[in-house]
């Protein structure tokens, strides 16, 4: 379905003062929200300042030519979708070539008549939203891919993409980065007990009860594996790592999960590591970073389950 106007404010880029009053006066009633330039510079400006998704541009203008800023317009932004039109009074085939090589979508010969360039813009309109929606769908697919169907959190695929990024920011700027591994004690027991309806039940509030403790938009937590999970913790230390996982120690054990008239409690071990790069000149290695945390955890099982076990990957 078609949009209304409003959601496309257009940019008009017009040397002539009479043109650029009635494309403006057309434009305003269509519904058309328009902001009008005298010239391909100042539109340039204005779109650093504001994303328009339609510009009218005429051809021939000071400072900066329509050519031009259709692929000033095209270079800087490729990742956001721009109708744009051009407006000419060059009417030969190679001018019209030129002007779409340049990066213009259409055309229009002036004069233009008034329902044309109601008619190309609406056009222009249906692209974009065409291309909305191929956008929507390729995000929701990139989405399904780095995501575990089951919890709802990242993959091991997406752990395995982004962990060795965020170590490596950390290790460029010199920031605190630390790592919790956590396993649920006795899952085997409460799918051998419950089933394994049970068991995804459990595996699903078991996430539930991580991600209301870690930091929004800051932490992030991935499915290692089974019922082995990651909260990853950029931009912190060994000792804000070990206070948060006692939390969610304390989370986990106090969770329940219900189903089908029966209780189900869980506790669950934890494994912590991280590093301060300040003053280290060695990189540090998600493969490192890992082996470290696996093996606290399992100290953690270890020492009888239900605890928290956790050193810097460098010891001081």
């Amino acid at each position: 379905m078609e949009s209304s106007p409003e959601f496309y404010p257009i940019l008009l880029a017009e040397d002539d003062p009479i043109s650029r009053r009635l494309f403006e006066k057309i434009l305003i009633k269509e519904g058309f929200a328009v902001t009008t330039v005298e010239n391909g510079r100042k539109a340039l400006d204005l779109f650093h300042q504001r994303f328009f998704p339609i510009v009218l541009t005429d051809w021939q203008m000071p400072e900066m030519e329509g050519p031009e800023l259709c692929r000033a317009i095209r270079e800087e932004n490729p990742n956001r979708y721009v109708f744009i039109i051009m407006l000419t009074s060059k009417g030969s085939k190679d001018d019209i070539i030129s002007g779409l090589g340049a990066g213009a979508d259409d055309y229009l010969t002036k004069p233009a008549h008034y329902a044309e360039l109601v008619a190309r813009i609406k056009t222009g309109i249906r692209i974009l939203e065409l291309e909305k929606s191929l956008k929507a769908a390729v995000d929701e697919i990139h989405l399904l891919s780095i995501t575990d169907p089951l919890t709802g959190i990242y993959n091991r695929g997406y752990i395995n993409e982004r962990l060795p990024q965020e170590i490596r920011r950390a290790n460029r700027y010199g920031r605190d980065f630390s790592l919790i591994m956590c396993d649920i004690d006795h899952f085997k027991k409460v799918n051998d007990t419950y089933g394994h309806l049970a068991g995804d039940a459990v595996l699903k509030e078991f996430v539930r009860c991580l991600t209301s403790v870690i930091r929004q938009q800051v932490d992030w937590a991935g499915r290692y594996g089974g019922e082995e999970f990651l909260v990853v913790l950029p931009e912190t230390d060994l000792a804000g790592a070990m206070v948060l996982a006692e939390r969610l120690r304390k989370t986990v054990q106090s969770c329940e999960t219900r189903l089908d008239g029966c209780t189900i409690p869980v506790t669950a071990s934890f494994g912590v590591t991280g590093f301060s790069p300040r003053g280290g000149k060695a990189v540090i290695k998600s493969e490192a970073l890992l082996q470290k945390a696996d093996t606290f955890l399992y100290e953690a099982k270890k020492a009888g389950r239900n605890q928290v076990v956790g050193r810097p990957l460098v010891e001081p």
